[in-house]
């Protein structure tokens, strides 16, 4: 098992070969799910006892798994929020992956934690946060938000002794990610959900002077939004920094899709307030065209994160050296160093290319609102923002939503699934692509 023999060199040159075939598809297949039991019939039993031998194996993932998985990065593919790597960044994948780095601390991973670091220097500076400022790279936005709050919870308790055992509260906006009510969840604090689709400096002000003597010295975090999943839109973070400010709480904010715009400078602006946040999180697998899984978590002030976060135990006191060590800024010990691959086409292409690259799928999302808005049976139910389309077939019923999204699927023309805006169902683009063209979009707005 743990020798390159000649069948494993024979695979290592099939298994090359495919991923070659894949980066090349342009587009690359769409494909669609399968039921458990058509898979069952077509895959059978894989694990077994003396092995299927790498040939075989490698067969039936090309032939049978491969295909049951949808490729995000297909330029049709415009539902939840998609991901499209650039091809060195998925490339680089196999080399982390080859080079098995535990990428816990600086002691065993020393290079990989210097490039990652500087990888989240530039999204730090994009943000407008102190050079001071770091973190670490997390699996996705959940994990992220959790370990975000977690840390503005122990720096709230760190600063209130009395309140070590009482339970926390967080205000949140009503369109904030559904992640933050399950760290709340997770965490066993409070969450005041407040305003409505964009959370206000107002709305927090109004909530916390609502709030009772006892429910306000539990407040320790207001977790907004710099750019909503469903709708794009980003919280009003210059008024919200100021009510923190104030009130003396941890700003905490998710831009884990919409935080990739820092990087277009038509739309930095949006963004002001940012840079007073305590953390940010960011995912470049989403619009920063790295593969999964990738979250940039990031803090104003990192001491206060490394307190709630560092793990103690004998064994581990030769990380207690002052050096940097990922694992004291989330919620892990154990991690692989999934910033690598960002860094590297980060390193390879530049941040100019980056910042272009965001920009065209701004630019293709203002396109989709016209193109929408010109289409006789269609109409914008929201302002279009970011890269968010949302729209509606104009007389349809949710049961014919779902039909023109399961056909268009089926057809391999695209993906775009239906969403809901106030309790209506409408349909949804949200384009990160940068190959998703003008073409792209007419076809699917076509077969409406």
């Amino acid at each position: 098992m743990h020798q390159v023999k000649p069948d494993i060199e024979a695979l290592s040159e099939a298994i090359v070969a495919y991923a070659m075939d894949r980066l090349r598809m342009d587009p690359p297949s769409l494909d669609h799910p399968l039921p458990q039991e058509t898979l069952e019939a077509m895959a059978g039993q894989t694990i077994t006892e003396e092995g299927l031998g790498g040939e075989e194996a490698l067969r039936l993932f090309i032939e049978t798994l491969a295909p049951a998985c949808i490729s995000e990065d297909h330029p049709r593919y415009l539902a939840f929020v998609p991901t499209a790597p650039s091809e060195v960044s998925t490339l680089f994948d196999l080399v982390v992956g080859a080079s098995n780095i535990c990428a816990s601390s600086w002691l065993e991973g020393a290079g990989a934690v210097y490039a990652e670091n500087q990888a989240l220097r530039w999204i730090s500076d994009i943000a407008g946060f102190p050079s001071s400022a770091g973190g670490v790279f997390v699996s996705g936005g959940t994990a992220g938000n959790l370990s975000a709050l977690v840390a503005a919870r122990h720096d709230w308790r760190q600063q209130h002794p009395d309140h070590a055992k009482q339970r926390g509260l967080i205000i949140s906006s009503r369109g904030a990610h559904a992640s933050v009510e399950q760290a709340a969840q997770v965490m066993d604090a409070d969450l005041v959900q407040s305003g409505a689709h964009q959370l206000t400096g107002a709305d927090v002000e109004s909530t916390i002077a609502a709030l009772s003597d006892d429910d306000r010295a539990r407040l320790f975090a207001v977790a907004c939004t710099a750019g909503t999943t469903n709708l794009g839109i980003i919280d009003d973070m210059q008024g919200i920094s100021n009510a923190c400010g104030k009130h003396g709480v941890w700003l905490h904010v998710d831009g884990a899709y919409g935080g990739a715009a820092l990087a277009a400078p038509s739309a930095r602006p949006l963004f002001n307030g940012i840079e007073r946040a305590d953390s940010f999180i960011v995912d470049p697998h989403k619009w920063l065209f790295a593969p999964f899984d990738c979250c940039a978590l990031i803090y104003a002030d990192p001491a206060k994160a490394r307190s709630a976060h560092r793990q103690h135990g004998d064994y581990l006191e030769v990380f207690y050296d002052g050096i940097w060590n990922p694992s004291d800024y989330a919620h892990h010990l154990s991690r692989r160093a999934r910033g690598l691959p960002f860094w590297f086409s980060l390193a390879v292409h530049g941040t100019k290319a980056y910042s272009e690259a965001v920009e065209i799928t701004l630019e293709r999302a203002r396109e989709a609102a016209l193109m929408i808005s010109a289409h006789p049976h269609l109409e914008m139910v929201t302002e279009q923002r970011l890269s968010i389309c949302v729209f509606r077939r104009k007389g349809w019923s949710p049961e014919q939503y779902k039909e023109w999204s399961d056909q268009l699927l089926e057809r391999g023309d695209g993906l775009v699934t239906p969403t809901k805006h106030e309790g209506e169902t409408v349909l949804r683009f949200c384009i990160v692509n940068p190959r998703t063209s003008r073409d792209d979009i007419q076809l699917i707005l076509d077969t409406l």
